[in-house]
């Protein structure tokens, strides 16, 4: 026999209830894009060093058992045959398509020109364009099979790569002493010192990692069992940054604070954060629902009353103003008082004293004031319903908080802590969100703001049934947002793109929602798995 009479219904024998087999082995056949996704997985777990020495080690062992295998299976005409017979084995099992060219026979000991290399095809459709070329296993397997041939250490390179951008593939194959000087370079990958380097610098990596998420992890600790005490915020918006700075800048000040912005948005905590950064943060912080409270029983909460004011008053009381001594009272919902309390807040702010309810004795306060409100307080001025005067007394520094959806990049951050302190306080093991739950509360428009938000996520982590919270944990209303919106998303980048285009990056979109599952991918777009492989395919190629 001749290797090139070599063919695929010869060797390879099928048994209806047997494995494959070839030249008496049992053969696998593969599929091109699992071992491109295994290729994909390495690289981006090891490193393309180490990934490399992996495919060249493989195709080397490949290769040799090929070489041993066609020796004695088949009657060769002679010698010479068999040990040819590689380059027909390559192109059999659809690996590459091998050719010499014409006039390179003498410039190595082997040389072949490579079209349609399946690790270039599949390098490029996962990875992209390389800068190096890419068809390590192939050429292991040239190595393995001369080596073994000529009995003899043989080391193949690939000059070209289809994967650098090259027409096609070329290798030339020496033995091991006609490499001269770049023989350590050409052999590197073919021992184990490429992969134990690797895997030396993955260990130290690990170790480096750990360190760090076990000091995040004691940090966390720390701030879960005293949650926002020192009026701490996550923030990761420019908004809320300039928030800070402002109050950083007005902490270190006695002046009297106004708070705006809707509710939820974390008023209190900033008021918890202006005491903390201030010359009183040693002192007591009180606060206080100015709308929560019937007037009778906030003038006494505020003022403090004398024994015997009022029916029930069986003791002699401090208020608030005069807890607060030395520290920060915060009047939330200010907006919310009565007209009666408006004048009485006014004589406290401009006199520094406040006197209890059914006393006359005036008693000195020296507490820093910081008032809170969700309502327009100028709108309030001019429609007569807020005293402008103490508008002006409470407003001498507004800090206004913006809402949630005008601070985007703060969502998912909060959302994250929020995530870790719920899921340790209620004993869940729940430790990240998936990339559609995270997409979903990225566009909600959050209307009760982080208060909402904190909720959403606490409910989701008491319905998620793994470790990371999906969109089907999340409320309805979310829920619903995100259903609504991707499609207005989708249509917008659509726009403008000829048909092609479009379904290109609706293709390119949807394997890219699905994680590189093509089947979904295809099952979702309603192609078939080889409609989907073929189109990728080509995209790689434009």
């Amino acid at each position: 026999m001749k290797a090139r009479e070599l063919s695929l219904d010869e060797l390879l024998e099928r048994s209806p209830l047997g494995p494959l087999e070839m030249l008496g082995q049992r053969v696998l056949l593969m599929d091109a894009v699992a071992l491109g996704l295994f290729r994909k997985e390495l690289f981006e777990t090891l490193g393309p060093t180490a990934t490399r020495g992996i495919f060249v080690r493989f195709g080397f062992a490949h290769g040799y058992r090929a070489a041993q295998a066609l020796e004695h299976a088949l009657p060769w005409d002679e010698p010479r045959e068999w040990r040819i017979a590689g380059a027909q084995i390559h192109r059999i099992q659809g690996l590459v398509i091998p050719d010499v060219p014409k006039g390179e026979e003498e410039r190595a000991f082997a040389v072949a020109d490579w079209s349609q290399s399946y690790e270039a095809e599949q390098h490029l459709l996962f990875m992209g364009p390389a800068r190096e070329p890419v068809c390590w296993s192939l050429c292991g397997f040239a190595s393995g099979y001369l080596s073994y041939a000529h009995k003899r250490q043989v080391y193949a390179v690939e000059e070209r790569c289809v994967a650098c951008g090259d027409p096609h593939c070329r290798m030339i194959a020496r033995f091991a002493e006609d490499w001269g000087s770049a023989l350590e370079t050409v052999a590197a990958p073919y021992g184990r010192c490429a992969l134990e380097a690797s895997l030396a610098r993955i260990v130290t990596d690990l170790k480096s990692t750990e360190r760090a998420l076990d000091d995040k992890k004691r940090a966390l600790d720390e701030a879960q069992r005293t949650p926002h005490a020192d009026g701490s915020i996550i923030v990761a918006s420019v908004a809320m940054r300039r928030v800070l700075e402002l109050v950083a800048r007005v902490a270190r000040t006695d002046t009297t604070v106004l708070i705006t912005g809707e509710s939820g948005v974390g008023k209190e905590r900033i008021a918890r954060m202006l005491h903390a950064q201030s010359t009183r943060s040693e002192g007591p912080f009180l606060a206080i629902n100015c709308g929560a409270i019937t007037e009778t029983l906030l003038e006494s909460e505020l003022f403090g009353h004398k024994r015997g004011a009022f029916t029930g008053a069986s003791a002699d009381r401090a208020g608030l103003f005069e807890a607060a001594q030395g520290g920060t009272l915060l009047l939330d919902e200010v907006g919310e008082l009565s007209p009666s309390l408006q004048v009485k807040l006014l004589r406290v702010l401009q006199e520094r004293e406040v006197r209890r309810v059914g006393e006359n004795k005036p008693r000195p306060i020296d507490a820093r004031v910081v008032a809170a409100t969700h309502r327009d307080l100028r709108s309030m001025v001019a429609a007569g319903t807020f005293r402008e005067d103490l508008y002006y007394r409470l407003r001498v520094i507004e800090v206004p908080v913006p809402p949630l959806r005008a601070r985007r990049d703060d969502v998912l951050a909060i959302a994250r802590s929020v995530l870790v302190r719920s899921a340790t306080r209620l004993g869940r093991d729940v430790v990240a969100m998936t990339p559609r739950a995270a997409d979903a509360l990225a566009r909600y428009p959050w209307p009760g703001n982080v208060r909402e938000l904190e909720n959403a996520i606490e409910r989701a982590v008491v319905l998620a049934d793994g470790p990371r919270i999906d969109v089907d944990d999340l409320p309805e209303e979310v829920r619903s947002n995100e259903r609504l919106e991707r499609p207005a998303t989708i249509a917008g980048a659509l726009v403008g793109q000829t048909l092609a285009e479009a379904e290109r990056t609706l293709i390119l979109a949807t394997l890219a929602a699905n994680d590189g599952h093509q089947g979904r991918t295809a099952a979702q777009l309603g192609i078939g798995t080889a409609t989907l492989y073929r189109k990728l395919k080509d995209y790689s190629r434009a």
